[in-house]
């Protein structure tokens, strides 16, 4: 059988509580917490829920500028994605 069992889903709504359990994630061996869970919402996450989970991780007390274990900070790493300007100007936007 090729090709994934079930059609991808484009339009589906991600409730406020869907976006915030990317705050629970917990990171791989040393990796820092905040960085992980960033990284894991902007991979996992539409630029507008992004910005909503970025509202939700700074009103818990999280580090928008937490770093990898090479010392860059999410905005870093994806600063030469093609598709990462909508999440780049969403971190312009949140004052921490």
């Amino acid at each position: 059988m090729a090709g994934p069992s079930q059609p991808k889903v484009t339009d589906e709504i991600w409730t406020d509580d869907r976006v915030k359990s990317f705050l629970l994630m917990e990171p791989y061996g040393n990796e820092n917490a905040d960085f992980h869970v960033l990284l894991k919402a902007y991979r996992g996450m539409r630029s507008s829920d992004f910005i909503r989970f970025l509202s939700f991780f700074v009103d818990s007390g999280r580090d928008l500028d937490a770093k990898d274990s090479s010392g860059r900070t999410l905005w870093e790493v994806i600063t030469n994605h093609r598709h990462a300007v909508p999440f780049l100007k969403a971190r312009e936007q949140i004052k921490q």
